[in-house]
C-alpha cells in the first residue's frame, strides 16, 4: 500500500498544510481517503482524480469532512473528470444527513447524493471490503460518534492503523494492534494533564498505545497550527521505543 498524508493539521488547516485528509492506495485500485478536512481537495487534485477515490470517515467534525461537500460538486460537474459510477462511502450513522444538508439547494432539504456515492454506515468492529483494503472500525471516545479505522490490505496483510480523533481508549490498542504504521493523534503535545476530558490524546498516550499495540512506525497527527510537536515527540519516545515521527502534508509511505 501507498499512503499519502494529504493533510493532517489538528482542528484546522494550517500555513503548512490541510485538515485531516489521508490516501491510501493499492496497487490496481482507485484509492481510499480517510477524512476530507479543509483545504484537502485542493491538494488531493495534485495526486489523483477526486472522482476515483472512495471516501470514509472517522467522525463528522469540520476538520475532517468539510471538503466533501465540494467533492461532490467536482465528480458531478467537471467538464472532463466527472465521475462515471458511484464510488463507497463509509462513516457514522449521520453522514448522509449532516453532509447532505450542505450539498442541497433547498433549505431544510438533504441531498442523498445516491447518484454518485453508495453509502454505508459504519458499525463498530465490522469489518468492510473496499477494492482490495478491509476496513475495520473501532469506537472512539469523542463527543460525537467516532472510529478509529484498521486498514489491512488482503495481498500483503500490510497494516494502516488510523486512531482518528479519540481520548486514550483500549479498543485503539485493537486497533493498531501489530500496524505497520499507525497514524495516532497527538493533539495535546506533551501531556494531556489540565486539557479537556474525553477528545483528545496527547503524545505520551499515542506512544503507549503504540507500545502496547507493537506497531512498527508511529505518526504522529492532529496538532493544531499552535500546538507543540516537539513535545508530543518526546512524550511519546518516552513510552514508544520504535519510530516517530510527526506527519506533514505531502509525505508519502510504501507499506
Amino acid at each position: 500500500m501507498k499512503l499519502t498524508i494529504i493533510g493532517c493539521s489538528g482542528s484546522l488547516g494550517s500555513p503548512a498544510g490541510p485538515a485531516s485528509g489521508y490516501l491510501v492506495q493499492a496497487p490496481g485500485a482507485p484509492g481510499v481517503l480517510m477524512d476530507m478536512g479543509p483545504g484537502v481537495l485542493a491538494e488531493l487534485q495534485k495526486v489523483v482524480n477526486p472522482s476515483e477515490v472512495h471516501v470514509v470517515f472517522s467522525h463528522l467534525h469540520a476538520d475532517h469532512c468539510l471538503d466533501f461537500p465540494s467533492l461532490t460538486v467536482w465528480r458531478r460537474y467537471h467538464p472532463s473528470l466527472a465521475a462515471q459510477g458511484r464510488n463507497l462511502l463509509f462513516g457514522p450513522a449521520a453522514t448522509v444527513e449532516k453532509l447532505g444538508r450542505l450539498t442541497s439547494d433547498a433549505e431544510g432539504h438533504v441531498d442523498e447524493m445516491a447518484d454518485t456515492f453508495a453509502f454505508t454506515p459504519w458499525q463498530a468492529r465490522r469489518a468492510e471490503l473496499i477494492d482490495r483494503v478491509q476496513i475495520t472500525p473501532f469506537p472512539t471516545v469523542h463527543p460525537i460518534e467516532s472510529y478509529g479505522l484498521r486498514l489491512v490490505e488482503a495481498t500483503t496483510g500490510k497494516v494502516i492503523a488510523y486512531s482518528g480523533d479519540s481520548a486514550y481508549t483500549e479498543e485503539l490498542v485493537a486497533c493498531a494492534q501489530g500496524a505497520d504504521v499507525f497514524l495516532c493523534e497527538a493533539t495535546w503535545g506533551a501531556t494531556s494533564m489540565g486539557k479537556a476530558p474525553d477528545m483528545h490524546m496527547c503524545g505520551g498516550e499515542a506512544g503507549l498505545l503504540a507500545s502496547r499495540a507493537g506497531v512498527k512506525q508511529l505518526i504522529l497527527v492532529h496538532i493544531p497550527p499552535w500546538g507543540d510537536p516537539e513535545g508530543a515527540v518526546r512524550a511519546a519516545r518516552e513510552n514508544f521505543d520504535g519510530e516517530v515521527i510527526v506527519g506533514e502534508a505531502g509525505m508519502e509511505f510504501e507499506i
